[in-house]
């Protein structure tokens, strides 16, 4: 109800498409009302489109949206293209909405997939791999960038990944990054941003997804327990959906 009654009447008339790469009804749940939440839209306004679900969706999926969001996921790898069938379907709509200037806000999973699919390269790293709240600094380029300006940095953002891309793909430029890998680039002459980390996830929602997928990411509750222990907020990282919407609604 709080969220309803910040809604402007235009930005109550957007229409979102999530493609969503989901199995756990519980994550696919709490992964639409967290882009909801910190877009500060109404949970309708958002449509799912779950590959697990079709796998061959149409590449004709984003018509009549105002924007696509990519979600994250823990239960694929881009880098399995045989076993997630979804995984070239999902690059080639990637590479649909550069084209034709959709706009785009995808998060860690969605971010992978935009790399492979503008011409960059994956990496696994499955042992020296970024989990929890972690502080990300922005480029040159992200001073005037409408959705990173004014940002003081470090600023924390919540990361969990064992895939990652060491440099930007062609035809981009790198605004986020941390020792580890590239964190964010934009599209050039695209409104396209792509984030490694997970802007739509805060501190809260980080406990409840890791404690979920405790098994994939952590060695036991001792370790889980001390990454969320150092768990800090996110309030930087989560604006950024907000001022994705508010580009949506000046351009």
């Amino acid at each position: 109800m709080t969220i309803n009654k910040l809604i402007d009447p235009t930005r109550h008339s957007l229409k979102l498409l999530l493609l969503q790469i989901r199995e756990a009804e519980t994550v696919r749940r709490e992964e639409h009302e967290s882009f909801a939440r910190y877009c500060k839209v109404r949970k309708d306004q958002i449509d799912i489109l779950n590959v697990f679900d079709d796998p061959e969706f149409s590449l004709s999926c984003t018509d009549g949206y105002d924007a696509l969001l990519v979600g994250g996921a823990s239960d694929a790898s881009v880098l399995e293209p045989d076993t997630y069938t979804f995984v070239p379907r999902s690059q080639q709509l990637m590479a649909k909405c550069v084209e034709e200037k959709t706009p785009v806000f995808a998060s860690c999973f969605g971010f992978q997939l935009a790399a492979l699919a503008l011409g960059g390269r994956i990496v696994h790293d499955g042992e020296n791999y970024e989990m929890g709240t972690i502080p990300v600094f922005t480029t040159e380029a992200a001073k005037t960038d409408p959705l990173f300006e004014g940002v003081e940095q470090p600023f924390f953002a919540v990361s969990v990944h064992k895939e990652k891309a060491l440099n930007t793909p062609p035809g981009t430029v790198e605004l986020a990054k941390t020792d580890a890998c590239c964190h964010s680039f934009k599209v050039i002459d695209s409104p396209f941003w792509a984030f490694q980390f997970h802007p739509e996830v805060d501190r809260n929602t980080l406990v409840e997804r890791l404690t979920f997928y405790k098994s994939r990411y952590t060695s036991g509750d001792s370790h889980l327990d001390a990454v969320l222990r150092e768990a800090k907020e996110t309030p930087f990282s989560n604006g950024l959906c907000e001022r994705f919407i508010d580009f949506l609604l000046q351009n």
